[in-house]
C-alpha cells in the first residue's frame, strides 16, 4: 500500500516529546521527510534517531519558535535539507501557569501568548511565504479544546488556543486560491508528559481533565497524530480553515 505521505517533507515544531514527536514519528512511517524544530536538543535528537531507527528521514532544527530570525531559518533549513516544504504542523506549546485571572502574573500571561500564539504566527508567516513560492502545500496548527471552551484555572492558555483558530481560518481564507490549505486540530486531553505535569502541579486542574473524559480516557498521542497525517495528505484535498476536535466527544457534552 502506497504511504499517505510518501516522497513528501514536513516540518514538525515542539516535536521533542508528547504530540510532536508521536506526529512526527507517524509523518517518518507515512513516508515523509521529517525536520524537527525544538529548543529540546537531547529529545529532538532522540525523535530524529526513532525515526531513523524505523528507515525514515529526518533531521533535527534547534529553533525557539518565539523568535523570528529563528522560525525563518528553521524553515530555510528544512527546504535546503529536502529541497522544499510540502507540510508543517505547528505544535510547540505550552499549558502555563494554573490559576484564576486575577492571581496571574502578566509574565507567566506573555509567556503562554509568546510561544503558543507568536510562535504559529511566526511559523505560519514563513511557511506560507516558502509555500507560496512553490505552489502549494498544507499546514496545521495544533489548537485544543480549549481554543473552542472556556478552561477555568488556564485563561492564557484558553486565550493563545482560541487566538490559533482565528490564525488558522485566516490564514486559510487567504490562501484558498495558492494551494495551501491551513487547518486545525483541537486535541481533548491527552497523556502527554505536558499534562501530566500540569495535572501534578495543581489538584483541580486534574479534577478538571478527569471530568471532561466522556469515554472515560485520555487521548493518546499517536490517536492526534493520525489527525495531522490526514491533513497534511491529498486524502485532505478539500478540508480548509476546519478545527478538527480529536477529544473524544468531550466538547460535545
Amino acid at each position: 500500500m502506497s504511504r499517505l505521505l510518501e516522497d513528501k517533507s514536513a516540518l514538525v515544531t515542539g516535536a521533542a516529546s508528547g504530540i510532536g514527536r508521536a506526529t512526527a514519528l507517524a509523518f517518518g512511517r507515512e513516508g515523509a521527510r521529517v525536520a524537527i524544530a525544538d529548543i529540546d536538543h537531547d529529545g529532538g535528537e532522540a525523535t530524529v534517531a526513532m525515526i531513523r531507527e524505523a528507515g525514515g528521514d529526518a533531521r533535527f532544527l534547534s529553533a525557539d519558535v518565539t523568535r523570528e530570525a529563528e522560525v525563518e531559518a528553521a524553515v530555510r533549513a528544512a527546504i535546503d535539507a529536502f529541497g522544499c516544504l510540502d507540510c508543517a504542523v505547528n505544535n510547540a506549546g505550552i499549558t502555563g501557569a494554573p490559576g484564576p485571572i486575577q492571581d496571574l502574573a502578566q509574565g507567566d500571561f506573555e509567556r503562554v501568548i509568546a510561544l503558543n500564539l507568536r510562535g504559529v504566527f511566526l511559523c505560519l508567516k514563513h511557511e506560507i511565504r516558502a509555500m507560496r513560492q512553490q505552489g502549494g502545500g498544507a499546514i496545521v496548527n495544533m489548537a485544543s479544546g480549549a481554543g473552542l471552551i472556556a478552561t477555568p484555572g488556564l485563561a492564557a492558555y484558553c486565550a493563545s488556543k482560541h487566538g490559533v483558530l482565528g490564525l488558522t481560518k485566516t490564514a486559510a481564507l487567504e490562501n484558498a486560491r495558492t494551494g495551501i490549505r491551513v487547518n486545525a486540530i483541537c486535541p481533548g486531553a491527552t497523556d502527554t508528559p505536558m499534562l501530566a505535569r500540569s495535572m501534578a502541579i495543581d489538584p483541580q486542574v486534574e479534577k478538571m481533565v478527569l471530568a471532561s473524559l466522556p469515554g472515560g480516557r485520555l487521548g493518546v498521542a499517536d490517536e492526534i497524530a493520525e489527525a495531522a497525517v490526514w491533513l497534511c495528505s491529498d486524502r485532505s484535498s478539500f478540508v480548509n480553515g476546519d478545527s478538527m476536535l480529536v477529544d473524544g466527544g468531550a466538547v460535545a457534552r
